[in-house]
């Protein structure tokens, strides 16, 4: 059975199926790093104004301050690209996708830092959420409607036939003499 919008056949649940194993492999990788307990003399107090983090690693200086906003970035965006791959459909809304794949990094991290409230050694940080999230979008935006085009575009080469050619014609179709019905 064919959905609306797929590539149809064994490539959807290869695509769908690899997406699926790649982004439980993530999450966990993710999971191992931001919730394990870490060894330390003290703990920072949480961070819930926006932005104040970001200011104080700027204030540290650029290299310290772009590291951060990095690794922020860098932590969940290939969500951004794996929550529509393990969906596996290639005629879908570029914004609601986009939408799509923003909120669901902001649950995700949500729940990360949620979690964190309970790990020795972690802080809840507002300014990873943000980053987080916008990780999340800018590689939606930057890979997915490129990779979705890339991709209608080659089932389009696939899904067309060769128009047959006419044979030649053969002469008149040839007819039956009607026979009249005896009373």
């Amino acid at each position: 059975m064919q959905r609306q919008g797929s590539i149809g056949g064994s490539a959807e649940i290869r695509i769908r199926a690899t997406g699926g194993v790649l982004l439980v492999a993530h999450l966990a990788f993710v999971a191992w790093l931001t919730l394990r307990p870490l060894d330390v003399p003290w703990v920072m107090p949480p961070n819930l104004r926006p932005f104040a983090g970001i200011r104080a690693d700027l204030a540290l200086g650029w290299q310290q301050g772009a590291r951060h906003i990095a690794e922020g970035l860098a932590l969940l965006a290939p969500l951004g690209v794996l929550i529509p791959m393990a969906h596996g459909r290639i005629n879908a809304s570029p914004l609601g996708s986009l939408v799509r794949a923003a909120a669901a990094g902001a649950l995700i991290s949500l729940g990360i830092e949620l979690l964190q409230t309970g790990v020795p050694g972690q802080i809840v940080d507002i300014d990873s959420l943000l980053l987080n999230t916008v990780g999340v979008a800018l590689a939606h935006a930057a890979i997915v409607p490129a990779s979705r085009a890339w991709l209608r575009r080659r089932s389009e080469r696939t899904d067309r036939a060769p128009v047959p050619q006419e044979e030649p014609s053969q002469g008149r179709t040839p007819t039956i003499p009607r026979v009249g019905i005896a009373p």
